[in-house]
């Protein structure tokens, strides 16, 4: 989850993210901040202490984005460096093994790294070149590389390079290309990849032949969108009324929430 808020007026707060039972924030000093549960040691903060206020993730003044999963974080510095820490039971945090850190630990040496999202167990991004990676569970193919094998290092998605955008769910993925269309891939079984089936893909599909997808985001088992004429989309299982289409029903396209 992404917003965009002013949590305390006594600081400017640029974002903050939320994950399961604990939250990571960034200040406008490019200092990240986290608080709430730390069984994991997602917080960062070197230990595996739960905060109740927020507190600074080491003395550095150089993130530039941070992800939030279930129970991993991934952050990029301005430099372009790929960090991540907590929970690493699938090689989420990409770092070669299947050790849990406390600590934010660097991916590797690339420093081309430019957008990020973590789900519950599998981690996306996205290069400076336009490519896409992915690393970490994979048992219902969320990472798009065309099997089921859980990944403990970056994996690129493919061979293209025009990816804009990407989104990882709970064991479903998102991605969006710079010619404005939507690919989606991983667990379908309630209509979350927007195929108009439920069958899983291990590899990216297009999502219908719309090119005009801005903004994404997909969550447990289900997926939201906006075009660029910011009209809102959703799809996928629909048991709690999530997808705001007025019913409880599963949909397996999108479908237009509301009036544009």
């Amino acid at each position: 989850l992404f917003l965009s808020h002013s949590l305390n007026a006594q600081y400017s707060w640029l974002n903050v993210h939320c994950g399961s039972q604990f939250s990571l924030a960034l200040r406008d000093d490019s200092t990240l901040w986290s608080w709430g549960f730390n069984g994991n040691g997602q917080l960062g903060i070197n230990s595996t202490a739960t905060q109740h206020l927020p507190i600074q993730i080491g003395t550095g003044h150089s993130w530039w984005k941070v992800a939030a999963g279930s129970h991993h974080c991934l952050g990029i510095l301005s430099d372009g460096t790929l960090w991540s820490w907590g929970f690493n039971s699938v090689g989420q945090l990409g770092t070669g093994d299947l050790n849990q850190n406390n600590a934010p630990v660097q991916i590797g040496t690339d420093n081309h790294w430019k957008e990020i999202s973590a789900g519950m167990g599998h981690t996306l991004a996205i290069k400076s070149d336009s490519t896409l990676w992915g690393w970490g569970w994979n048992v219902y193919g969320q990472l798009g590389l065309g099997d089921t094998l859980d990944r403990n290092i970056p994996v690129q998605i493919g061979n293209s390079h025009d990816w804009i955008s990407v989104s990882a769910g709970g064991v479903h993925s998102l991605a969006l290309k710079s010619n404005g269309t939507l690919w989606s891939f991983g667990l379908n079984m309630n209509g979350q990849l927007g195929s108009g089936t439920s069958d899983y893909s291990d590899v990216p599909i297009q999502v219908g032949l719309d090119t005009n997808w801005d903004e994404i985001s997909a969550g447990f088992e289900f997926s939201a969108a906006r075009k660029t004429d910011n009209s809102l989309w959703t799809w996928g299982f629909n048991g709690n009324g999530q997808l705001g289409c007025g019913n409880t029903v599963n949909q397996f396209v999108p479908i237009q929430i509301g009036l544009q």
